[in-house]
Order: structure tokens, then C-alpha cells, then sequence
């Protein structure tokens, strides 16, 4: 027994992984979370997990939300990308007036989605923002009844600005009925997601529906909102590819015990140099997930101790989601190499999580610039922290 209570995050997701996993070439083939799994695990309260529990949410500590992230994205990577942009879609709870998230968060099957990238205009009219925008990957958007987008904000024909001078920009949240999804999602990887474009055309937002990560503070109390949203954002990021990676591994390790070369005696997984490689995929995935789960625990003691954390922990967080997005990609090329010749069929699991790593590599919070941002912290240098 694992301890666990049957109707845990944790539990729920491995209850449902099984079933997901046998829908993974459906989920592929739709380019799009299916509506009844996103359903599921809304009724379940998948996506609540961050939400504070004064709106219904469970409040989840980190290392749970990802634990669960990395359980489904093991299934398939798609559903746990899914999962980890709208549980932390959700956050924006936590930022808004109570009373305005109450009345995004009153149905306990909701999810929302969206889009954090500046990609629209709101021009300031009294107590509201009149917007106009098109943004690119909105993940799961299709099963959202909330979408947010991220705006640059117009005040009397005026771009404002942050005091550093760069564009002042809040994400506005919209409710699905005024917004159009347009399918531009025909990629290599994670094609499950559904990420196509989202727009709106002079849609009306209060002001009070409005939130910027950057300079506003959570309205409610608790270690969980003390963690940077951006680093939070980062470490689901990461644990849909520590998921994604070990089923590499696992599909790899099934296929190289039946698999024998023309003529062989021994399968593949009796020969050394197969031995020798997948001894290093598996050292190298446990340490970025030992790393990972390591940085998100001295973060969370502190945040519970101080109800802050510094930003050498925050750096680490981010070093930390960024290795092992990164290394998940190494793990699963090394993965695919050791497939041999059937990785490259399309109908190869090796193929698809091969396509689904090296897509995640390339979200902004886990990109190679992310390196020399915490390096600044690791050489002690002055280091604008709200990116963190």
C-alpha cells in the first residue's frame, strides 16, 4: 500500500492512466485531449489541483502536482502537457478578486487555458479593456470554459510601460463564448494537445478579470503561492517530460527483449552494448528527476517556513525544470536509437515520445536562454527575478 487516499491527485491519475495510455494513438490521431478524458479528469479535480481551497481547489503542494503530471504524461505526454497547462492555468485564482473567481471557478468541472505571450492589445475604457489579439498555442483550449491571453495594455493612446521600461502587458481572461479557436495545430510532437490558435475582436474584459503575473501579489495565503508562477509553469514543463521519458525507457526495455537481429540468437537486451546504454539513459533520467524533486523540496520547506523563497531557490527550481526537460529529450533519443530500424515507423512508441520530448524542449520556460538566467544568480550578479 502506497498510503495514498483513493481520491488523491496521485491515485486518481494512476487510476486513469491505463486507459489513456490504450487511447494514445486515437488522442494522436484527433490532435486534440478527447472530451470525455477531459471531463474525467476535470470531475476528478485534476485541474483544481492549485487552485486555493477557499474556490473548491485542492491546494496541492508542488511535488504532488508533479508527481501527477508525470504519472499521466507517462500514459501520454500529451494528456500530462494538458494537465499542466490547465491546473496551472488555474493559478490566476489565486491573483484574482475573490469575487471574480468565484464566478470563473463556480462549476467544479471547469478548465481554462490560454496563453501567457503579450500577443494582444487592451485599450484602457473606464472600469474595462477593450481587446483585439490572435495567440499562438493554446493548449487543450478546446475543452476550456475560460481562456485567458496575454496583452499589452493602451491607456490614452499610450503603450504602458513597467519602471523598467519594458511593455506593461496583464492577461485578460475571456469566457469560451467570445473567443474563436482556429485549428493551425499540424505539428511534429505533442500533437494531442490541441494547441492551435486562439482570437478574440473587441472583447470586453473588467479590468478586475485582468491579472499580471509581473507586479500583482496573491490574494490568498499559503506556501503554495509563495512559488514563482513562472517556475511553476517550468517544473510541469519538466514533469511531463520525466513521464514521457520513462515510458521511453520502459517501451524500449519490452522491445529489445523480443527483438533479435536477423540471423542473432540472443535479443537485443543480452547484448552489451544495449546493456551498457540503457544503463546510462536510466542514470541520467533518475538524476535530473532526483535534481527536480530535490530543488522543489528545499523550496517548499522554505516557502512553508517563511512564506517566501529567495532567489537562489527560485533560480534552482528553474535549473533544475530545465535540465530535466532537457535530459528527458537526451533519454529519449537514446531511446529511439536503441530501437534500431522500427523507431522510425509512425505506429513506434518510441517514435512518438522520440517527437513529444523534443517539442517540449521548445517552450520558452525551459529554453537554453534560462541557462544564462540562473547563471547570473549562480555568479551572484544583479538578476531581474520576475521572470523567474
Amino acid at each position: 500500500m502506497d498510503g495514498l487516499a483513493p481520491n488523491s491527485p496521485i491515485s486518481v491519475a494512476k487510476n486513469l492512466a491505463p486507459d489513456i495510455a490504450a487511447r494514445a494513438d486515437e488522442i494522436e490521431d484527433a490532435r486534440r485531449l478527447p472530451a470525455d478524458i477531459a471531463s474525467t479528469m476535470a470531475s476528478a479535480g485534476l485541474f483544481r489541483m492549485v487552485l486555493p481551497e477557499t474556490l473548491g481547489g485542492l491546494q496541492t503542494p508542488p511535488a504532488e502536482l508533479l508527481q501527477t503530471i508525470e504519472i499521466l504524461a507517462r500514459a501520454d505526454a500529451s494528456v500530462g502537457w494538458c494537465l499542466m497547462i490547465g491546473s496551472t492555468t488555474a493559478l490566476n485564482g489565486a491573483y484574482l478578486p475573490h469575487d471574480v473567481a468565484s464566478e470563473i471557478f463556480a462549476d467544479p468541472d471547469t478548465i481554462t487555458g490560454g496563453v501567457f505571450a503579450p500577443m494582444g492589445k487592451a485599450v484602457s475604457k473606464g472600469d474595462e479593456y477593450i481587446v483585439d489579439g490572435q495567440w499562438k498555442w493554446a493548449s487543450g483550449s478546446a475543452n476550456c470554459s475560460w481562456l485567458v491571453g496575454g496583452s499589452v495594455v493602451i491607456e490614452d493612446g499610450t503603450l504602458l510601460t513597467f519602471p523598467d521600461g519594458s511593455p506593461n502587458h496583464r492577461m485578460m481572461i475571456f469566457p469560451r463564448e467570445d473567443v474563436e479557436l482556429i485549428d493551425t495545430w499540424n505539428v511534429a510532437g505533442l500533437k494531442g494537445t490541441g494547441s492551435g490558435d486562439i482570437a478574440v475582436k473587441a472583447a470586453r474584459v473588467p479590468k478586475a478579470r485582468s491579472v499580471s503575473l509581473i507586479v500583482d501579489k496573491p490574494t490568498v495565503e499559503g506556501a503554495l503561492y509563495a512559488f514563482p508562477v513562472f517556475g511553476l509553469l517550468a517544473l510541469g514543463i519538466a514533469a511531463v517530460a520525466a513521464g514521457n521519458a520513462r515510458a521511453a525507457l520502459e517501451d524500449v526495455k519490452t522491445l529489445a527483449t523480443s527483438k533479435k537481429a536477423p540471423g542473432a540468437k540472443k535479443s537485443q537486451a543480452e547484448r552489451a552494448a544495449a546493456q551498457i546504454d540503457l544503463a546510462k539513459a536510466e542514470a541520467s533520467l533518475r538524476s535530473a528527476r532526483a535534481y527536480l524533486f530535490d530543488a522543489v523540496g528545499a523550496a517548499w520547506d522554505r516557502a512553508e517556513e517563511t512564506g517566501q523563497i529567495d532567489i537562489e531557490l527560485k533560480a534552482d527550481l528553474r535549473l533544475a525544470a530545465t535540465h530535466m526537460t532537457r535530459t528527458g529529450a537526451e533519454v529519449c533519443r537514446a531511446a529511439y536509437d536503441m530501437g534500431g530500424g522500427s523507431s522510425v515507423f509512425l505506429d513506434s512508441p518510441l517514435q512518438r515520445r522520440f517527437r513529444d520530448a523534443h517539442t517540449a524542449t521548445q517552450h520558452m520556460m525551459i529554453a537554453p536562454p534560462t541557462y544564462e538566467l540562473t547563471g547570473r544568480v549562480l555568479f551572484g550578479l544583479p538578476t531581474d527575478d520576475k521572470t523567474l
